[in-house]
């Protein structure tokens, strides 16, 4: 592959996903004001926020293929952001309970060199079971998932909050939709596995 490829955060779980795909990249983290617009709805914003980190990061490298992504939870038409702190993950946590969260999860492969691009939101759900304060409490403790939307780490012990999960992809909840990368990627004429 002659075009260099270049993922477009600093996220380390969006990194451990395309790791999967064993691909050559760079990473490159695009500094963006991430803050929502007037009346936009969430998947307004994931899209825009996606598109927007490839186009800066395609400023500095404008031969590139580069992947972005943003993310954002939303809890009863409300979007969640990341708590940052214990008491904030608490409140997150006991609104969820007995509910379901939807992850809204916008993918953007922009070519540098054509500055075409391709743009997606792929949806993935979230059903939480009911669940007590002191559960929260301790899994808040052992996680300390303070800089994740929704205030859990699907990856890890937060796998124990939850009835069930709903989506195509389940890569999407993680923050990088993988299925719908690849077929992106194939758009470009980068079929995977590739040869070695």
């Amino acid at each position: 592959m002659q075009t260099t490829l270049i993922l477009g955060s600093s996220s380390p779980f969006r990194k451990e996903l395309l790791d999967r795909l064993q691909l050559n990249y760079q990473t490159l983290s695009p500094d963006i004001d991430e803050t929502p617009l007037v009346n936009e709805s969430p998947i307004e914003m994931v899209k825009r926020l996606s598109l927007k980190k490839a186009k800066t990061i395609a400023k500095q490298k404008n031969n590139a293929l580069i992947i972005s992504s943003d993310q954002c939870a939303v809890l009863d038409n409300q979007i969640l952001g990341k708590p940052n702190n214990h008491d904030n993950a608490v409140k997150q946590l006991m609104a969820s309970s007995g509910k379901e969260v939807h992850f809204l999860t916008g993918l953007c492969l922009y070519n540098g060199k054509t500055q075409d691009y391709q743009l997606d939101v792929v949806p993935y759900g979230v059903k939480f079971r009911e669940l007590s304060s002191s559960e929260i409490n301790n899994y808040l403790k052992a996680e300390k998932p303070y800089n994740c939307a929704g205030s859990f780490k699907s990856e890890g012990l937060g796998i124990t909050l939850f009835k069930e999960f709903t989506g195509s992809d389940p890569t999407a909840l993680i923050g990088l939709p993988l299925i719908r990368l690849t077929e992106m990627l194939r758009n470009e004429g980068i079929y995977l596995p590739a040869k070695n």
